[in-house]
């Protein structure tokens, strides 16, 4: 693997560019595709040869980065550059300002840096076009970056009284090095399709402390099995790789039948019946989301090759490797709320949201939340209709999910007829939400929304106006003492909203 041009329009390697004509699928897909499965052997090596058992932290860091700037050179070319100055800036800023002002600082700096890129991509080059999407990988870079960044300043410049749990446990007390913090965002594990994952985490794989810090965390049955050797990764590997293949041939098949285009095609619009437009809409949403699937899966299976993603031992005694998984397809495609959907997508993405930005927000935290994710996306006009879109949804089911969901309890049978009318509205909702996304400009997205008459925003906006909103409980620890609680920030509950990340032209973006 080697050897860089542009003779196809892309700045990454050409080496396989016979490949791609022969499968006729773009280079930069065909790129992304190889070295994925490239850093999967890769991995397999890194954990047999270099355990930590076997190699000291230092080089397992150092051979993580480098492979890690090498796929992303062959990819990208030398927007890979990017990476680098990127991680560089906010790793000065880090230095230079401190943990008691880091956290902002980078914050915007690595989101600035990020929306440069972002803006650069789409006007400079051709809108809504395929092309190697190098702000894909700098999407995870500055999650990393502003989750480290909130985590050192937790545990370096607020007191521990004033943390929730969950900042407690995340928490850094010291400074990463250099290397340590170029490993972290540029490994090759991650570098191309992520997940995010917490530095703690990290750094206890790389340091052979995973299985020590995880026994520690369960309860029950899992403890007899701590005492054992480290569980073997072959099975979840081998059963994440087989939903891969299953998701990559349905996208190859079924994603053809069903362009989220035709949604808006005159023709169709005029002539189809309502139930029509609902069932088309649905499946090709429905056939959209398997590109996705087999990305994050494939990611997941290579993290879990190295030895990364154990997450202890279940009520069994069977071993987890879901700590950084990044889905769960039966969840989503069964969702009988809006929340259970989104909680379920891009989990990794929802956690990050929720650490830096819910979690955080004193004022009006779902809309925040939103905005931050259209931001983080990107700067089409479909993304922001989008996220702007979920705020009135996620309000309307809550208010509905709050004040209904309670009638319905009552009986199995009843209960099953709730589960299964809330699961249609929910399929409805979210395909009606998210075409914007996939269709990217203004233009196109309001033509879908006109030939719906924006029926569900009505709705919705009727729904928050009519049904009582219940008050959201603050997330306060027990036992502290009214002069703590005043002192601690306003923190609340709810799980952040995650955006569906579903644009169809591009290499699947990670989280």
């Amino acid at each position: 693997m080697a050897s860089s041009g542009s003779n196809s329009g892309t700045t990454g390697s050409t080496l396989l560019l016979p490949l791609s004509e022969a499968i006729n699928l773009s280079i930069d897909q065909v790129n992304f595709v190889v070295c994925q499965l490239f850093a999967l052997l890769a991995s397999v090596w890194f954990r047999l040869y270099l355990h930590p058992s076997k190699t000291s932290s230092y080089v397992r860091h150092a051979v993580a980065t480098l492979l890690g700037l090498y796929l992303a050179l062959f990819c990208f070319g030398w927007y890979t550059l990017h990476f680098v100055v990127q991680s560089g800036i906010s790793y000065y800023i880090m230095i230079v300002v401190g943990a008691g002002h880091m956290h902002k600082f980078c914050f915007v700096i690595a989101f600035g840096y990020l929306t440069l890129c972002q803006v650069s991509r789409v006007y400079l080059f051709d809108y809504g076009q395929y092309s190697a999407d190098f702000t894909g990988p700098m999407m995870i870079i500055t999650q990393k970056i502003t989750s480290l960044a909130f985590e050192i300043h937790d545990g370096m410049a607020r007191k521990e009284e004033h943390l929730t749990p969950v900042q407690k446990t995340l928490a850094i007390r010291t400074m990463p090095s250099l290397l340590e913090y170029l490993s972290y965002n540029c490994n090759f594990m991650g570098i191309l399709a992520g997940p995010l994952y917490t530095y703690k985490d990290y750094m206890a794989f790389i340091e052979g402390r995973t299985l020590h810090m995880k026994c520690a965390e369960v309860n029950g049955k899992g403890n007899g099995q701590c005492g054992q050797s480290e569980p073997s990764p072959v099975t979840p590997v081998l059963f994440k790789l087989l939903v891969c293949g299953i998701s990559l041939s349905f996208h190859l098949t079924v994603t053809k039948v069903f362009p989220v285009e035709h949604n808006i095609d005159e023709t169709f619009v005029k002539t189809a019946s309502l139930t029509s437009r609902v069932f088309y809409l649905y499946f090709s949403l429905l056939a959209a989301r398997p590109k996705y699937y087999f990305a994050w899966n494939l990611a997941d299976a290579i993290n879990n090759a190295a030895g990364f993603g154990f997450n202890g031992y279940d009520e069994k005694g069977n071993a987890r490797w879901d700590l950084i998984s990044n889905l769960n397809i039966v969840n989503i495609e069964f969702a009988t709320s809006f929340k259970m959907f989104i909680d379920n997508w891009n989990i990794q993405t929802a956690h990050w949201f929720k650490r830096v930005c819910y979690d955080r927000c004193l004022y009006y935290p779902t809309a925040a939340t939103f905005v931050l994710s259209a931001m983080w996306h990107g700067v089409y006009p479909g993304y922001y209709m989008t996220f702007l879109t979920g705020i009135p949804m996620t309000l309307a089911a809550r208010a509905i999910r709050n004040n209904v969901r309670s009638c319905f309890i009552k009986s199995p049978a009843v209960n099953l007829f709730y589960d299964v009318i809330t699961w249609i509205a929910t399929m409805i909702a979210i395909s009606y939400t998210v075409v914007p996304f996939v269709l990217l400009s203004v233009e196109s997205s309001l033509k879908f929304y006109r030939s719906w008459y924006y029926s569900l925003h009505i709705v919705a906006l009727l729904i928050i106006l009519v049904l009582p909103m219940k008050p959201r409980r603050k997330e306060n620890e027990q036992n502290h003492s009214e002069q703590k609680q005043l002192e601690e920030e306003n923190v609340l509950t709810m799980n952040s909203y995650s955006a569906t990340n579903n644009n169809l032209n591009q290499i699947p973006r990670p989280s």
